[in-house]
Formats: structure tokens, sequence, C-alpha cells
């Protein structure tokens, strides 16, 4: 397991619109870019096989900007396919805010970064003290129904509170400004609070009728 002293000041990031990778969660990725077939390639010579997932946003005159808190992955799973692309997985170790970015020669982007407020990222499991299962899965029927998508119910129903939550905040198919608003919830309570939040606005289209909390 990566130690807090283990975490270096700079590593290469990853910006990927609508991706999301969380603490202890898994993200499967298909990697084929030359450029980041070499991030890749150098992450993987690091004791600590870091990548950090980044979420962009447009600013005025830099459409290509970078979000200010990101979450690292160690990878953890990688497969060469015969026409060179990979397939890994990143399994989510921290949270991280960019302190600047670092200019070089390498391909991929590099930035300095600080790991300093999310210490419990590298701790326990969180649970949700306020987590009421069933009227959660209620409304998410609802939602998933509406879209005519299928789920595993009964894996839904045995899943520990932080996989279920964060599984979902990864998967659910939401805009990454929202994606970047469940990654930077502070408590798994918080981000459990915003996933239904935008369940229910995605399903009534903003208005403000019944909230499920």
């Amino acid at each position: 397991m990566i130690q807090a002293a283990d975490l270096p000041d700079t590593i290469p990031v990853f910006p990927l619109p609508g991706a999301l990778l969380l603490p202890r969660a898994r993200l499967p990725l298909h990697v084929f870019e030359p450029r980041y077939l070499q991030m890749l390639e150098d992450a993987l010579k690091t004791p600590q096989r870091l990548i950090g997932m980044i979420q962009t946003c447009a600013l005025p005159g830099k459409p290509d900007a970078l979000h200010a808190i990101g979450c690292a992955g160690r990878v953890t799973q990688f497969s060469e396919t015969e026409d060179g692309r990979y397939l890994i997985t990143l399994t989510g170790i921290s949270r991280y805010r960019i302190l600047n970015e670092v200019e070089g020669f390498a391909p991929y982007r590099r930035c300095t970064v600080s790991w300093d407020g999310f210490d419990r990222d590298l701790g326990q499991e969180e649970s949700d003290p306020g987590f009421d299962r069933a009227r959660f899965l209620d409304l998410l029927g609802r939602f998933l129904s509406a879209r005519q998508l299928q789920t595993d119910w009964e894996t839904l129903k045995q899943a520990e509170q932080e996989l279920l939550i964060n599984s979902l905040s990864m998967l659910l198919d939401f805009n990454p400004e929202d994606k970047q608003a469940l990654l930077e919830a502070p408590s798994l309570e918080t981000r459990r609070e915003t996933l239904v939040t935008l369940i229910e606005f995605s399903m009534r289209g903003g208005s403000n009728e019944e909230t499920l909390q």
C-alpha cells in the first residue's frame, strides 16, 4: 500500500473529460495515443506507477486548462494488444491539487502537485451514516428505467456503501463539471448527496420538486 511519504511531488497527468477516478476505485482505460503510450511507459518505470487523472475546463484563452483537483491512480493491470495499444486499470490512490504545470520535453503533461487535505483517501474505506439503501436504489431504479438501462440489482443490494456510491459516480453519464463536483466532495456522505441531486435533476430537468437526501 502506498503511504503519504511515498507520493511524489510531480506526476504525469491524463486529461480526459468525463472520466472520473476516485480513491480505492478502479478505472479501465484504453491507451493508444503515442504521447500517452509514452506516459504509460514512463510511469511503469517508477516505484509508484502513478498517473493523475484530471478534468479539463475551458477558460478564456486557455481551452485546454486543467481543473485544480484530480485523482491519481496506480497502474495495477495492463495488457498490450497486437497493434501496440494498451488496456490498463488504474486503482485510485489519492486526490491531489495542482500547484503548477511543469514545462519540459515530455510529450505529455506533467504537474507539480500537493496531496495536502486528502488524508482520508489513503485511509480505510469510508462509510455514510445517513445512507438509506432502499430509498437510494428506488431512485436509481427509476433513473435507469427512464433511460432503458439495466443493472445487476443483487450486486447493488450487497455492495459496500463506498463501492456502490463511488462506482455509480464514475459510471453514470454526467457532464464533466458534474463529475468534478463528485470528485471534490469532501466525504462519502457529501458525494452521495451530490449524486442524488444530479440524478434527480437529470430525471426532472432541474425543477425543485421532491428531493431525496
